[in-house]
């Protein structure tokens, strides 16, 4: 429902903190879809997650560790 809720108004910028944290594996597969067919329409999308498969539709993909920039490089 937050997702949805998020996308209602068609933002230029979305933000998702850990949008894969609370589900199954097949849910959050598609969550992750969406946001790289959001992303390939032109949508910005900026995501928090501590879960690796994010890695595989990211165009982006920044570590942190203990408040500071470890890694920066291209995503999938």
């Amino acid at each position: 429902v937050a997702i949805a809720r998020a996308l209602a108004n068609d933002p230029e910028l979305l933000l998702a903190d850990e949008p894969t944290g609370n589900l199954d594996s097949r849910n959050a597969q598609r969550i992750l879809e969406l946001f790289a067919g959001l992303a390939a329409d032109g949508q910005t999308v900026v995501m928090v997650s501590h879960d690796a498969s994010a890695r595989a539709v990211a165009s982006r993909c920044i570590t942190l560790q203990d408040g500071r920039i470890v890694t920066e490089n291209a995503g999938a």
